[in-house]
């Protein structure tokens, strides 16, 4: 299938809000049709792995492999997973990668894949600069997130030496979130938090470096919070 923008003449408004808080977000992104498609597939795929870091450095694990942790190996896998959180930043959640090359994009052809080149088409990347009033951004990277009960985000600003990153985006692909269930997007401000619930068809821009987080899915929810993720950033 072939994407494209959903038609909008809020524009002006939305890079409005933009300069003015920092985020934004630009609902009804794609034909909803395409992004339930989007959301279908990657509820299909087999690829996930799950994710998390000690420290500097990031672990994946196959599902199969994490799912196949006997109870013992799982509580004490937790509990390490708890014990970092609360010294310093830690995440726990599950990824597809996505290729920043083209051609690595073009080889596999997932729809996550479609979308990516997408996400760095002409028509895509105009919206993002005039929203954003970055006007040298020239590459969209992307993963798909998947935040099941206990996966998290701790606090940080997305400010890396070398990625050139100028904003970051949440392309939301769930339906019918309810914010008691965790997994919102969230960012400090003074004494206040303001954020984003998760919604369907959403791209939720922010620049960077700003600090914000996601919060724990609580245990008991069955849903998963779809999204695709990455950055707005500029090479050469």
């Amino acid at each position: 299938m072939q994407f494209a923008l959903a038609p909008r003449s809020d524009i002006a408004a939305l890079a409005q809000r933009f300069a003015s808080q920092g985020f934004v977000s630009i609902d009804g992104l794609l034909p909803d049709d395409q992004a339930e498609a989007l959301a279908a597939s990657l509820r299909r795929d087999e690829s996930w792995v799950e994710v998390l870091n000690a420290g500097e450095k990031v672990y994946e694990i196959a599902l199969s492999d994490y799912r196949g942790f006997d109870p013992g190996t799982r509580k004490t896998f937790e509990e390490a997973v708890a014990r970092s959180a609360r010294e310093g930043f830690q995440f726990h959640f599950r990824t597809i990668r996505v290729p920043d090359d083209d051609a690595a994009r073009r080889e596999r052809d997932l729809l996550v894949d479609r979308f990516a080149r997408f996400l760095n088409s002409a028509a895509v990347l105009e919206l993002l600069k005039a929203v954003t009033g970055r006007d040298r951004v020239n590459l969209l990277d992307a993963q798909a997130t998947l935040f099941a009960a206990g996966h998290f985000l701790s606090s940080h600003d997305d400010d890396v030496a070398g990625k050139n990153r100028q904003a970051a985006y949440v392309v939301g692909l769930s339906r019918g979130w309810q914010p008691d269930w965790g997994g919102l997007l969230l960012f400090p401000d003074g004494d206040d938090l303001r954020g984003f619930v998760p919604a369907f068809n959403s791209m939720r821009l922010f620049a960077v470096p700003r600090q914000h987080c996601v919060t724990q899915v609580a245990s008991w929810v069955e849903e998963a919070r779809l999204s695709i993720t990455g950055w707005l950033r500029v090479l050469g």
